[in-house]
């Protein structure tokens, strides 16, 4: 069985990632806190701690592990949460000094980036973009230092892939929703159009952005790869459809006023009364298989139990 090691997996998505891979894989989750070494850990799980915008923790941990592959996802999760020069600061450098472990060490990569490296969320004002639906080659054009720090830990990807010779897959999800928590759906947010505007009225279930995961790893290992060592793709991780359940069109135009001409509207693909989101899946569904299955619909009030990683 092969060793995954997942940087923030006790975190809020991390703990349902860690969770979808433990069983196909034996999972080594680090993060700053270790749990207690009075706690016992899930089945095919084990925590260590260490600060991983620390070079020598990041480099001596995966070292320690020698993983097969490698999912960093610990990052601060948002501006305005903390000074500015410290969410820059910690998710570049912990992005740079992971990624650079675990091309030495020979490992695949999978790593949180974010919408947020389009920009479109902290701008002021929101600018319409390039294309609907959003395509992963859509222009990076953060303002912020959250969405700057993503754009950072996805070139060090791609420079760590070459440098090394291992794959790299950077998951963009929209705005992680957790199922019975679904904070898109609180009725400030629904009845007020622009709190939702900066990101198109997008988001994620949580496990969709795990099952994103797990097939990014089971397709880059094997002898027929999707992305193959030395490359590096992104992609957009995001439901299906939008959190207002409204026709985006219409949401558009009631936030922007008329699209202009230069928005390119895929072949019509976007109709009227479509109520899609605004970023296409499309890719991952042609690397890895991955579509979304979550809505908002069901998810909304759904009876999930948390994974708690801890022997029960």
């Amino acid at each position: 069985m092969e060793t995954v090691l997942v940087t923030g997996g006790r975190g809020a998505s991390g703990r349902w990632i860690v969770d979808r891979l433990a069983g196909d894989y034996e999972v080594v989750v680090v993060d700053y806190d270790h749990p207690g070494l009075g706690v016992d850990p899930a089945p095919h799980v084990s925590f260590r701690a260490a600060d991983l915008a620390e070079r020598d923790q990041a480099l001596d941990v995966v070292t320690a592990v020698d993983p097969d592959a490698v999912v960093h996802w610990a990052a601060i999760p948002v501006a305005g949460t903390h000074p500015e020069g410290r969410v820059f600061e910690t998710n570049a450098l912990a992005a740079k000094h992971v990624l650079d472990a675990a091309g030495r060490a020979d490992a695949r990569i999978v790593q949180a980036s974010s919408d947020g490296a389009y920009g479109f969320f902290f701008a002021d004002p929101t600018p319409v973009p390039d294309e609907l639906p959003i395509t992963e080659d859509h222009p990076l054009r953060p303002e912020d230092p959250y969405g700057l720090s993503k754009v950072t830990a996805e070139a060090a990807a791609g420079a760590v892939a070459r440098r090394h010779d291992v794959s790299a897959v950077s998951v963009r999800p929209s705005w992680i929703q957790y199922p019975g928590e679904y904070a898109c759906r609180d009725e400030a947010y629904v009845d007020d159009l622009d709190a939702g505007a900066g990101n198109f009225w997008s988001y994620v279930d949580a496990r969709d952005v795990a099952d994103l995961v797990a097939a990014a790893l089971a397709e880059t290992a094997g002898p027929d790869p999707a992305v193959p060592a030395g490359a590096h793709e992104a992609v957009n991780c995001v439901a299906a459809d939008n959190a207002l359940g409204r026709p985006l069109l219409d949401l558009l135009r009631e936030s922007y006023g008329p699209l202009p001409d230069d928005c390119a509207v895929d072949g019509g693909a976007l109709a009227e009364g479509d109520d899609r989101g605004a970023y296409a899946v499309t890719k991952a569904k042609e690397l890895f298989g991955w579509a979304p299955t979550h809505s908002w619909r069901d998810a909304a009030e759904e009876d999930v139990a948390e994974p708690s990683l801890v022997a029960e």
